[in-house]
């Protein structure tokens, strides 16, 4: 290959006059090939005695086929200046040639003044980005009318919305800026609580699709109902230990105190039991899905559990997962001894079985997810880069970073910012 010399010579711009005008084009219609390619084939093409433009801002969105397409154009500085009425008048010419050619409505305004430039300490809006989650079956006009008055109750703005989902739940994405990020989650918990839908906040950024590994509680939330009731149901004991368990859930009872008061309950099983329960478990709806789609992503999947490795363990297995973390029960003469061998995991036990985890594929714990329904997940949950909290119980909304009450475990994707079509595409 022979190489071209680079041209010593200087070179001597010629004097251009300052920033000329500028004006925005706003196109709307039925959404069809070749409106946007058209539109831009004209701006290039300087007919209509359009000078030469540049493109300064441009934003494009299809709803249910309606196409909503926004350019803003200024003139390139040259020796000899173009004033504005020319300037927009020759842009209206422009405008009526491409809408008869496509079908389309043309609308061309001013968009002179200051142009927008990186913020400076004195014209930045308080607070970083933020994404603002809707979800519910369906999203209500209300939940979207107060997600939206309080985040400008915050000093927010709104800059973008899109729907990332339309089954088995919708979701709507509103990309937020000016808010400051702990007014704006109580502004919208509010709301949640008001209006019945989900309403998640992740701060805008690199962070959000960067996680790499993912943890499950798995009662009550990887499947339906609590294992260690449909023991103490063959125990006989059903009562007793649903006490014990509302009273650990909900934070009212040390966990590992309560786990032993529950487990000496089932004394005398026979092993078998153990089968036939995990044999009847059922899975929450999405669980699969869930799972299925961030693994075909390259996330690490586990489960980490108040519950017993002899469930966990086969469970972890069928699904392919890389990790599983959970108690044991002690076995003698083939039967439960009402005790536990080894370390308990309790809630502090979750939180480090999480940071082993992720250490030994080599994750940040910024670059992970945590998701449960109980007070002794929180930990877990805080120490996560994203602590969702399932359909859990209030004090453990409260403290989470998002909370979903959907039925549909897959609803942490659209949490996770995957719209509905990267979710097919996955599968």
């Amino acid at each position: 290959m022979t190489a071209v010399p680079l041209d010593p010579s200087p070179r001597v711009l010629p004097q251009m006059t300052g920033e000329g005008p500028r004006a925005l084009l706003t196109v709307t219609g039925a959404d069809r090939p070749g409106v946007t390619a058209r539109l831009f084939g004209a701006l290039a093409d300087g007919h209509d005695d359009v000078p030469p433009v540049e493109v300064v801002d441009v934003e494009q969105v299809v709803v249910h086929g309606h196409l909503v397409l926004g350019v803003v154009v200024g003139t390139v500085p040259t020796r000899t200046p173009v004033d504005e009425p020319t300037f927009l008048a020759a842009l209206g010419r422009l405008a009526d040639r491409v809408a008869g050619a496509t079908g389309v409505e043309v609308a061309v305004e001013s968009a002179s003044g200051p142009r927008p430039g990186p913020a400076t300490p004195d014209t930045a809006r308080p607070g970083r980005p933020h994404h603002v989650i809707l979800l519910g079956r369906p999203v209500p006009p209300g939940a979207v009318a107060g997600a939206a008055t309080a985040i400008a109750g915050v000093g927010g703005n709104i800059d973008a919305i899109r729907r990332l989902s339309d089954y088995p739940v919708t979701s709507l994405e509103l990309t937020v800026s000016g808010a400051e990020a702990t007014a704006l989650r109580t502004a919208l918990a509010a709301v949640a609580t008001a209006t019945g839908a989900d309403i998640a906040v992740e701060q805008v950024g690199l962070a959000r699709r960067s996680k790499r590994l993912i943890v499950l509680d798995v009662d009550s939330t990887l499947v339906r109902g609590e294992v260690i009731d449909e023991l103490a149901a063959r125990a006989g004991r059903a009562a007793e230990v649903a006490r014990i368990t509302a009273a650990a859930m909900n934070g009212e009872l040390d966990f590992a105190e309560s786990l032993r008061a529950r487990v000496a309950t089932l004394a005398g099983l026979p092993v078998e039991v153990l089968d036939e329960v995990r044999e009847h478990l059922e899975l929450t709806p999405g669980a699969r899905t869930l799972i299925r789609t961030l693994q075909r992503l390259g996330f690490r999947c586990g489960i980490v559990s108040g519950g017993f490795t002899q469930i966990t363990d086969p469970l972890a297995e069928s699904l392919g997962l890389d990790f599983a973390a959970a108690n044991t029960l002690e076995v003698a003469g083939g039967r439960l001894t009402g005790g536990l061998v080894g370390e308990i995991v309790d809630r502090a036990g979750k939180a480090r079985a999480l940071a082993r985890f992720a250490g030994e594929h080599g994750i940040p714990l910024e670059q992970t997810v945590a998701v449960g329904d109980g007070a002794n997940d929180l930990d877990m949950l805080n120490a996560a880069g994203l602590g969702i909290a399932f359909n859990a119980k209030p004090v453990v909304r409260e403290q989470a970073h998002a909370a979903l009450n959907q039925p549909y475990l897959d609803a942490v994707l659209q949490v996770l910012g995957f719209t509905r079509d990267e979710v097919l595409d996955a599968q």
